[in-house]
């Protein structure tokens, strides 16, 4: 028989930045974007430049591109999905928004929901849990669903609310069962699962037991995706809590990264437009750099300067004043000071996961 053990559910945590994921404390937020404050005046040459207007552009804002919310219309993010979880020693319920689960990305994104304590909070909340002395009781081909566990997830399942499981037969016994509650079983949820492992011990305080090794199993195919894209051939024993941690510190910094992207793309074609220089294939690292010649190039280094051609850095220069009413120059060297950072915590915590992987 199971022992109802209720769990506050948690506050509510601080807004989530941007439309993404959560990101990682050690990364600071944006400042700025291609529209923001006032230009500054700079001393170039020995002359004065007059201050650029408020915006990276001087069209009406509409038509300037902006990063737009991801979470899609508040009925769909704040929709709830159940999820039974279970422990060595019984079953959780949890409430999750259900938006996490269906996002197109989801399996590139949902792990690094889990990989810190402070990143599920308000996405994944703990309803109750119960100890079962025999969970094989609790739920079997045979007998079904028991009663206790059959209450327990009554007591917080609304019609039609769909309940997301950790196995396949788990899904035919409670439809079956319980024909009123719909139940989910795929990859996406699987990553709930490795989530909701990976944090046990914060979401599920009341669980005594410990996960075994084979209890931790499968792997997080979203992190190991990641990994792999940054060259890392892991295998899941390889994986522990310091090479989650630090792999969510570089998927912060590519996340906030990748919100300059569509702002930089579109300065790249006004210098296409005004000075004839072609930006296709360059990185966001290297418009900011053009950006940075352009507004600043007594202060831009050599090894900055090299990444482009004489005659690209020579029309930066000229063209200079051309765009002192397009492109607002303080937002652009604010962006190029901000990737610089962001490359540089990219590259520390490549080289942490190395040498983790490696003690592994």
């Amino acid at each position: 028989m199971g022992r109802r053990r209720g769990h506050p559910s948690p506050r509510p945590p601080a807004a989530i930045a941007g439309s993404d994921p959560p990101g990682g404390p050690s990364i600071p937020e944006p400042t700025s974007g291609v529209k923001g404050s006032t230009s500054r005046k700079r001393q170039r040459s020995g002359r004065k430049r007059s201050p650029s207007p408020s915006k990276i552009s001087s069209t009406p804002a509409e038509s300037i591109p902006s990063i737009g919310s991801s979470f899609g219309n508040y009925a769909a993010y704040a929709a709830e999905i159940l999820v039974l979880f279970e422990t060595p020693s019984g079953f959780a319920v949890f409430s999750m928004k259900e938006y996490y689960l269906n996002q197109q990305d989801a399996m590139k994104n949902i792990w690094a929901i889990f990989g810190e304590d402070f990143r599920s909070r308000g996405i994944a909340r703990l309803k109750e849990f119960q100890m079962f002395n025999d969970k094989s009781s609790a739920i079997n081909h045979v007998t079904g669903v028991s009663r206790e566990l059959s209450e327990m997830i009554s007591r917080y399942h609304h019609p039609y609310q769909t309940l997301a499981v950790g196995k396949s037969e788990y899904k035919g016994i409670i439809e079956k069962s319980l024909p009123g509650v719909p139940c989910r079983f795929d990859e996406a949820v699987l990553e709930v699962m490795w989530g909701l492992k990976n944090l046990m011990d914060s979401l599920v305080p009341e669980e005594e037991l410990k996960l075994t090794q084979e209890d931790r199993l499968p792997m997080s195919q979203g992190l190991k995706m990641f990994l792999d894209r940054h060259g890392f051939d892991v295998k899941p024993e390889m994986v522990k809590g310091d090479v989650v941690v630090t792999a969510c510190l570089l998927y912060d910094a590519e996340v906030i990264e990748n919100r300059y992207g569509e702002q930089l793309h579109w300065a790249a074609g006004k210098l296409k437009d005004v000075s004839g220089i072609d930006s296709a294939g360059w990185k966001m690292m290297k418009i900011a750099t053009a950006l940075k010649i352009m507004f600043d190039p007594l202060e831009t280094t050599d090894h900055d300067m090299q990444k482009f051609t004489p005659g690209e850095v020579k029309r930066l220069k000229r063209d200079a004043r051309k765009f002192e009413d397009i492109i607002n120059e303080d937002e652009s060297l604010k962006i190029y000071t901000e990737l610089v950072v962001l490359h540089a915590v990219k590259m520390d915590a490549l080289r942490n996961i190395g040498l983790n992987l490696r003690r592994s």
